[in-house]
């Protein structure tokens, strides 16, 4: 699947969230195009036309465009007579026949990525309920669209020095068993077996550097899952941790490691020898 069918699978599946979350009948949404000052409206739910489809908007206009420049959600009661916004999109707004409308932007390291909107047949206030659902599901995808720019940054970090066909096939394979054994351990009630357990894991991790950084137990545990690719949703599943604990231990690893993202504690992990 490529990137765009990805970006474009994930931005569906919040639309479809939102709508449940917020209530509201129609969403739509897109991403920033790479480039250009706008987004591209590509995935529709809820509508009866096909009026926003592949809608670009423009930096400043319109609600989204509005949201897009100031970087905070927007709304508006009823699109076609706000004086709060612009109306270069009024045609295709109209044709769709929706009239009160929130937009919430995506943004990732300051950046903002695309913009999310949902919206009503009626004009009436939204409420700060559905805003602040919304607002839910744009961190949702925020921190998807983190976990992603990770990942390919890692990838990109770890391409010149593996050359040999299937060496990071493999590699990625053992940082999988290293995370799923690592994940066995507080379930063993045995003491001995839990400390062979732990010393199998060391096997698979460099020698640790004497007087080095030293990490929790646990906080290896998240550190493993994140260098295989998984969210912190995902992590908190696998150990059987609440995803709030899940943060906490990261943040903590980070801290230690003198990382300030995912990516650069895992790689400052690895050179620890406290991951494959």
């Amino acid at each position: 699947m490529t990137a765009d069918a990805v970006q474009a699978v994930e931005i569906g599946g919040a639309l479809a969230r939102l709508r449940r979350a917020t209530g509201l009948p129609v969403a739509f949404g897109g991403l920033v195009e790479s480039g250009r000052p706008q987004i591209r409206i590509s995935e529709l739910s809820g509508t009866t036309t096909a009026a926003l489809r592949s809608l670009a908007v423009t930096s400043g206009s319109g609600l989204g465009g509005k949201a897009v420049a100031l970087a905070r959600p927007c709304a508006v009661t009823d699109y076609s007579s706000s004086r709060q916004i612009s109306h270069e999109y009024d045609v295709p707004v109209a044709a769709e026949g929706i009239r009160a409308v929130l937009a919430v932007p995506v943004v990732v390291r300051r950046r903002v990525r695309g913009v999310l909107y949902g919206a009503l047949r009626s004009a009436r206030p939204l409420g700060d309920r559905a805003l602040g659902a919304a607002v839910a599901v744009a961190r949702d995808v925020e921190q998807t669209l983190v976990v992603r720019d990770e990942a390919r940054e890692l990838l990109a970090a770890a391409r010149p020095e593996r050359t040999r066909t299937g060496e990071n096939a493999v590699w990625e394979q053992v940082r999988e068993a290293h995370a799923a054994l690592r994940a066995l351990v507080p379930r063993i009630a045995d003491p001995e077996l839990r400390a062979e357990l732990l010393a199998a894991c060391g096997l698979l991790t460099a020698p640790p550097r004497a007087g080095g950084v030293t990490l929790a137990p646990r906080e290896v545990d998240v550190l493993s899952w994140v260098a295989a690719g998984a969210t912190n949703a995902a992590v908190a599943e696998r150990l059987g941790i609440g995803p709030e604990t899940v943060k906490a231990y990261l943040r903590s690893a980070m801290r230690k490691l003198g990382a300030h993202t995912r990516g650069e504690a895992v790689t400052a992990a690895r050179r620890a020898g406290l991951l494959p």
